[in-house]
């Protein structure tokens, strides 16, 4: 699948405090400068448009992001909302800023240009919160996804099956029994079952249309609460989830050619409670193209920006040969260069 796109919730990189914004991975056109630039939680969801080569309503004003190659994008963008814990240690990423202003933000309008431009190429679409069971799948993903559990009851039942990851993680001091352990492991769970649904299904990397995955875990903002900050149980899970998510990143990287982008936002706590309307997007009433009553879509594909190559570069070589032909004729001799001068005798170029 084409695009992608990844999003995680931010570590403690490069010296930033409090809520962050860290780039995992990102393909080398898609550029981050290093700075300590802080980004507003509303702008994120454009951040993510722009990376993926979507248009956006207000222009980003944030130097953290420069413009890349109009006719390069990435194959798939991953967003990774970690609720509960400011910074994760994240030593590999490509660049952290601090997140200010840290409202609660979705993904909806993403979602929606995607299934919009990619409607016929069936990009997979992920928008996933194991902690409130809450499950949205576009495209492809209801056929590669159907099998990921997403109760806490489902995903449970899946920590006591064979290949589950309480057999490769330290779990020091957590419990498989405690509530609030298990559902940090369950998120853990779920990032492991993706990587290995996708690893099982390649084929969705190489297709024409931008992957968007949403995932947002707030396992250990529960353990926060129920052993507090300073307890070896929420350290310990703290330093779990920086691996998870570090290994995570670099595979879906590697499943998507190394042309995705991974995004990791560490919010300690939002301004306002987090809420989300449960809505399809096929039930939005926006209307994508302004200038027709009839709500119709602007008529593209993935294939414009290739059209737009030939007929430019075409063009550019129709007119190069319009101008050496046109510089010849002018400075033509006729009575040297025409043929009929130098091929018929004396007699008829006299008469």
């Amino acid at each position: 699948t084409s695009s992608n796109i990844i999003l995680l919730s931010q570590s403690r990189d490069s010296g930033v405090q409090g809520d962050s914004l860290t780039i995992l991975q990102a393909p080398e056109y898609v550029s981050f400068q290093k700075g300590d630039w802080p980004i507003s939680g509303e702008k994120i969801p454009d951040m993510v448009a722009l990376t993926m080569g979507f248009s956006v309503q207000e222009d980003l004003s944030w130097p953290g992001l420069r413009a890349g190659p109009l006719f390069q994008r990435p194959r798939a963008n991953v967003l990774v909302v970690v609720r509960g814990v400011d910074s994760l240690a994240l030593p590999q990423s490509v660049a952290s800023y601090p997140l200010e202003n840290p409202v609660p933000f979705t993904l909806d309008s993403v979602a929606e240009t995607v299934h919009t431009l990619f409607a016929e190429d069936t990009p997979v679409v992920l928008q996933l919160a194991p902690s409130e069971e809450r499950l949205y799948m576009l495209g492809k993903a209801n056929a590669v996804f159907e099998d990921l559990p997403v109760t806490l009851q489902q995903i449970r039942a899946r920590l006591s099956q064979d290949g589950s990851v309480l057999a490769s993680l330290p779990l020091n001091s957590l419990s498989r029994n405690a509530e609030a352990d298990l559902l940090f492991l369950s998120e853990v769970q779920v990032l492991h079952d993706i990587t290995a649904l996708l690893q099982r299904h390649r084929h969705l990397a190489k297709d024409h249309s931008p992957d968007l995955y949403s995932l947002e875990l707030s396992g250990l903002e529960e353990l926060g609460r129920r052993y507090g900050q300073d307890s070896s149980q929420y350290q310990d899970a703290t330093a779990i989830l920086a691996n998870v998510l570090q290994k995570f990143g670099e595979d879906l990287f590697g499943l998507y050619g190394d042309s995705a982008v991974v995004e990791v936002v560490t919010v300690k706590n939002f301004e306002v409670p987090l809420t989300r309307k449960s809505r399809s997007i096929l039930e939005s009433k926006q209307i994508s193209n302004p200038g027709s009553p009839y709500n119709l879509a602007y008529k593209y594909n993935f294939e414009y920006a290739v059209i737009f190559n030939i007929v430019l570069w075409l063009m550019i070589i129709l007119a190069l040969a319009v101008i050496v032909i046109s510089y010849n004729l002018w400075n033509m001799d006729p009575g040297y260069d025409s043929i009929i001068y130098r091929m018929t005798n004396q007699k008829i170029r006299l008469d």
